[in-house]
Order: structure tokens, then C-alpha cells, then sequence
């Protein structure tokens, strides 16, 4: 048993030090990130949004693009309805933009919704017409200046953008609060500082966008996370995913336990379906891309998308028994067998907790971007931010042995941009 505490000792220190290079995201992300100088030229782009049975708040998407500082007549919007029984599709020809309506009970996923609407460009105009395309949920919202602050590092060379995202409802409860918390330290401790050091970051689910390109064959990540997979996909051709902080975006977020746990059990099979299809892709690009900061964005993205929790808690529970069984050989009393049972309770939780600075961080660094919370608020998200960790490793392991299907999550929050802004 010894022999089995040493070897799982050792797995344990060298997953923490193939991680370890992460803390150095966190203390340049704090006061670095890339900037980009104003555009030379004004891009045409598409923006595309799947909705389904988003009548409630498309109209205020809408409204939000709309209302950009950027020309017009260079954005065409395109949604596309997508199974929905509802007034989605009548609210987006209201607002002038290009409709699908699709109906496909079988390929569910935001993906196919993508799939058939790339499509659909191409019949109709052809995915060469624009330059970029935007990819938005219907319950976004964009910052009057978004579009131009995207433009900006497009044309600065970027193929692939992300940006900053934010929440219209952070306020609501501990589960909103701590979805936000997730989004902004996102931000904070990865994207700031990998785009600082011109390394890829990640695409998370909306507000991004990419070069026409990238899909002249059409669009074809079509799991129940093809954010990621297409992150995953362009980093292991050697495209970087660069970071505009300056263009933000709001999003609504779960206050529902039972919502939040379907979206994270989604996601969570999702990455596990990313992993297993390019892991093999991503290995191969870290031995042989020649551009140094493309190899690290390879192994970076293997690391984020690698399911520790997998394998990480049952390192612990071998070493946890093995370490039990040499002290039980002499005997233990019972109250000492119950202690026992709280101490692996607290090895498999307590590293959830070192997520609590990291929230205090983000409301310490990110207050211009987050609405007026009062002190005793801020404290309680904080301390509760561990739950997001908490429910993403159930979800994970949920994920591992059951079929998962794709559910839309409902959108309820009818708040419109010029209140956020």
C-alpha cells in the first residue's frame, strides 16, 4: 500500500505542475492585455444567430445590432429558427433580418442549426459574399461600440476572435452570480494575458468571430459543444484564436438549479466529445508545429480540454485508501473511521475553495464592468463561487456514463441594452 501512496503521490505533483503554468495567466492578466489599433478598413460581416423559440428577448438582440456605431449596410443578419413553435421567426423579419425557418427533430443541436444555416448563405448569396461572420445566442446583447472593436482586430490579422463577456442578470442569485463570476474571471485570468503573449484563447459558446474562410466548406461542428470543438479544430491547424477585451457583449445565465444542471451536463458531454475527437490532433501539433507560441497553444488547449476530474479523483481515492488501509491495520476506533470519511469528503471538495480569491479578484479588477452589488452580496457570491466547480465535476461524471441529449435552456430576462449600457 505504501508503493500505491507513493505512485499516486507522484501523478498527483506532476498533474499540478503540467497546470502550473496557468498562475502566470492570472498575475499578467490582472494589468496586461492586447490592444488593437483603429481599423484601416471597414469589413463586411454576417451575424448569424440560432433561436429557438426566443420570441422574448430576439427582438432586444435586434434592437442591440441596430444600434451599432458601425455602417450598416456592411452587416447583414441572418437567424435561423430553429424547430420553434413560437413568434421567433415573425420578430426577426420585423427587424429586416434574413429568416430560415428549419424543422429537424432529429439533429438538435446548435451546430446542425449552423450547419443549415451556412447553407442557406451559400445557396442564396455564398459564403464568400462576406468577409467574417458573428456567431450570437438569441438572448445577447452588444455594446453600441461592439462590432468596431471587433473590426479592429480583424483586420489587424486576426482569423478568430472572441470577446468580453458579460451578465444581464448577475444579481439575480447565488447560481446567475456565479456563472458571471465564471465569464469575467475567463477574461481576467486566461484571455488577457494568452492574447497579451499572442497565444491562442477559447471560444465560449457566443460573441465571436471568425474569417469566411474558415467555412467555405461549410460549417461542420456539430456536437453538443461545437464552440469547442471548433476552438480545438483551428488551434490544431495553427490559428490562433486572438481576444478583443474592448468589445463587450451580455449574455443571460441560469437562476434555475435544475437549468443550470441540464447546460452544464450538455457542455460537459460536449468537451468530453472534443476531447476524444482531437486529442490525437492536438499532441501531433505540439511535436510539430514550427511557430513556438502555436506548439503552447496546442498543449494549452490539450490541458483545457483534458477531463482532469476523470481522472484526478480516483488518483485521490487510491491514494486516500491506500493511506487508510496501513492505519487501520492497527486498529481505529470508530469515531476516528468517521473522521476518516470527512477528511476524503474534504480532499475530494477543498481545492474547489482556492476559487474564492479568484472571485474577490474579478469584483476587485472588473467593478467598472459589473452593476452597483452590495458589499454583503459580493461576499456571499464569493463564498459561493465554488459551486460552479462543484456542479461542472458532477455534471462531468454524469456526462461520462450517460447518453446526454441537447435541451435549449429558457431565456426569460427582457432587459434591453440601453439599460445595461
Amino acid at each position: 500500500m505504501e508503493e500505491i501512496s507513493y505512485l499516486c503521490g507522484i501523478l498527483i505533483a506532476i498533474i499540478g505542475a503540467l497546470y502550473s503554468y496557468r498562475a502566470i495567466y492570472v498575475i499578467v492578466g490582472l494589468f496586461k492585455t492586447k490592444k488593437f489599433k483603429p481599423a484601416k478598413k471597414k469589413h463586411r460581416y454576417a451575424i448569424l444567430i440560432p433561436a429557438r423559440n426566443e420570441e422574448t428577448v430576439i427582438g432586444n438582440l435586434l434592437d442591440s445590432i441596430s444600434r451599432q456605431d458601425y455602417p450598416s449596410e456592411l452587416i447583414e443578419v441572418f437567424v435561423v429558427a430553429d424547430n420553434c413553435t413560437d413568434g421567433t421567426a415573425r420578430i426577426a423579419k420585423e427587424y429586416g433580418a434574413h429568416c430560415y425557418e428549419r424543422h429537424d427533430k432529429r439533429k438538435q443541436t446548435k451546430g446542425f442549426a449552423l450547419q443549415f444555416l451556412f447553407e442557406r448563405i451559400d445557396r442564396d448569396l455564398g459564403i464568400g459574399s462576406f468577409d467574417g461572420y458573428f456567431v450570437f445566442d438569441a438572448d445577447n446583447l452588444l455594446k453600441k461600440n461592439y462590432i468596431s472593436k471587433m473590426n479592429d482586430a480583424f483586420d489587424s490579422g486576426e482569423k478568430v476572435v472572441t470577446s468580453y463577456r458579460n451578465t444581464k442578470n448577475f444579481d439575480d442569485n447565488i447560481i446567475s452570480a456565479g456563472y458571471a463570476i465564471h465569464w469575467l474571471r475567463t477574461a481576467l485570468c486566461e484571455n488577457k494575458a494568452r492574447s497579451y503573449f499572442g497565444l491562442s484563447t477559447r471560444i465560449q459558446g457566443c460573441g465571436f468571430l471568425f474569417s469566411s474562410e474558415l467555412v467555405k466548406d461549410g460549417w461542420k461542428y456539430t456536437t453538443l459543444a461545437e464552440d469547442r470543438a471548433f476552438t480545438i479544430d483551428v488551434i490544431s491547424e495553427g490559428i490562433c484564436v486572438g481576444y478583443q477585451h474592448e468589445a463587450e457583449f451580455y449574455d443571460e445565465q441560469p437562476t434555475d438549479l435544475k437549468i443550470a444542471l441540464r447546460q452544464r451536463k450538455r457542455w460537459a458531454k460536449g468537451h468530453l466529445e472534443a476531447f476524444r475527437d482531437y486529442w490525437k490532433k492536438l499532441l501531433v501539433g505540439v511535436i510539430r508545429m514550427k511557430d513556438v507560441r502555436r506548439k503552447i497553444d496546442c498543449f494549452d488547449a490539450f490541458m483545457t480540454t483534458f477531463p482532469l476530474v476523470i481522472f484526478l479523483i480516483p488518483i485521490k481515492i487510491v491514494n486516500y485508501v491506500a493511506v487508510c488501509s496501513e492505519t487501520i491495520k492497527y486498529g481505529v476506533a470508530d469515531e476516528e473511521i468517521v473522521e476518516m470519511i470527512v477528511d476524503l469528503f474534504e480532499i475530494l471538495i477543498f481545492e474547489h475553495f482556492g476559487v474564492i480569491p479568484m472571485a474577490l479578484l474579478v469584483f476587485l479588477f472588473e467593478y467598472k464592468h459589473i452593476a452597483r452589488i452590495k458589499l454583503h452580496k459580493v461576499i456571499l457570491y464569493s463564498l459561493t463561487f465554488p459551486l460552479f466547480g462543484l456542479i461542472g465535476d458532477l455534471s462531468t461524471w454524469v456526462a461520462l456514463f450517460n447518453k446526454i441529449k441537447w435541451d435549449p435552456i429558457p431565456h426569460k430576462s427582457n432587459v434591453k441594452i440601453a439599460e445595461l449600457e
